[in-house]
């Protein structure tokens, strides 16, 4: 991507480049950390949008944005003009288009989770053992949900925009898969020399009324456990991006407020940094991933007990999925809230932070509160 430059221009934010995902199985080859048994998968897969559509949601207006490859010896002003056809072209097909249909009903079977409760209760309590011997503060255990599904997967994209809207929405189409998904969290944003991460650690329901939603988020805030724990995945988003940047740069913005999204709210933080002189976007990317939020602290001790006591490869859950732009941006969500769908079978994965004090019956409930949404939009039975 280096090769690649951009004119000055007032474009989107992102206006061409790849985008894609990075899988969480990707920590085998970035640390000392082995992985389940089970297939293996590419650990990235990326498509090149050499020209792109950008449309602003709020504003209702819609950008047509054609890059030029031009190498040495290619005729600029021919290119040129081709992308202003391809641009007339696309915009007048745009036009032509018929509207959406209404997003009818998913159909999916009954979710079948990759562990049982008293299973998944077991896999706390080793984790826990593993807390009291000073191994780990945290760990980060999933489980995944899956169903057969009938129907476009467009759908659950659709369906997801409804049910769960969120900072990161996204549709992914390989052929043999597709992604859906509505991430709340950003993994890492690099932005005219800056590193950004922001963390949510800390979950609780929403309330049916107004007040309720109120009454929970006071509880969020005022339960010491919560608290701690994201304090901590904070101080290591801090090392994380002050290992590239700037010294004096890092700081933390917005800290512990609270974001209400469809079915949960959170507690969130944001650390930012100035990317240090010799640092570019990968290293950025290879110093925050994965995050803390779905691995632990400290974070490669959490990785391994994760290999050792989950039994599937995560795939694209806790990796990291958007773009790195021609312009030198990059925006990558952490991969949650998200479903997978191949060879008719779509798949959630949801997690839960276990620290000194979890209590195995209440972070199952809380991987189910987490998977409601995406179960929802797939028209799946919801725990």
């Amino acid at each position: 991507m280096g090769r690649f430059r951009v004119a000055s221009a007032p474009f989107p934010r992102f206006s061409g480049g790849l985008t894609g995902y990075f899988s969480y199985d990707l920590v085998s080859s970035l640390y000392p950390v082995p992985g389940p048994e089970g297939a293996e998968e590419p650990v990235a897969r990326f498509m090149l949008a050499q020209d792109c559509l950008a449309l602003d949601h709020k504003r209702e207006r819609l950008a047509v944005v054609a890059n030029l490859l031009v190498a040495d010896g290619t005729d600029a002003e021919e290119e040129y003009a081709r992308a202003g056809t391809a641009i007339a072209e696309r915009a007048a097909r745009i036009c032509d288009l018929p509207p959406l249909s209404p997003c009818g009903p998913c159909r999916s079977g009954v979710p079948a989770s990759s562990c049982t409760p008293d299973e998944f209760s077991d896999a706390v309590l080793r984790i826990k053992e593993h807390i009291a011997a000073g191994d780990v503060f945290q760990a980060v255990l999933s489980r995944r949900l899956a169903c057969r599904i009938e129907g476009d997967p467009f759908a659950v994209y659709r369906r997801l925009r409804a049910e769960n809207p969120s900072p990161y929405m996204y549709y992914l189409d390989f052929g043999d898969r597709q992604v859906a998904g509505s991430s709340p969290e950003m993994l890492v944003r690099v932005e005219d020399g800056r590193v950004t991460t922001v963390p949510i650690a800390g979950t609780r329901p929403r309330g049916k009324t107004p007040a309720e939603d109120d009454l929970l988020a006071a509880e969020l805030l005022a339960d010491e456990k919560e608290r701690a724990e994201h304090v901590m995945l904070v101080d290591l988003a801090r090392n994380d991006v002050g290992a590239v940047s700037a010294f004096g740069t890092v700081s933390v913005t917005d800290f512990m407020t609270v974001e209400r999204f469809s079915h949960v709210q959170h507690i969130v933080s944001t650390v930012s940094g100035t990317l240090r002189e010799g640092c570019d976007r990968f290293d950025a990317l290879r110093s925050c991933f994965p995050a803390g939020t779905v691995s632990g602290a400290p974070k490669v001790r959490a990785m391994q007990i994760i290999g050792e006591t989950e039994r599937l490869r995560r795939g694209i859950y806790a990796g990291a999925v958007g773009y790195v732009g021609f312009s030198g941006t990059m925006d990558l969500a952490i991969a949650i809230r998200t479903v997978l769908v191949q060879d008719g079978v779509a798949s959630v994965q949801v997690g839960a932070g276990i620290v000194a004090d979890s209590d195995p019956g209440r972070e199952w409930i809380e991987t189910g509160n987490k998977g409601r949404a995406m179960l929802a939009a797939l028209g799946a039975e919801v725990e």
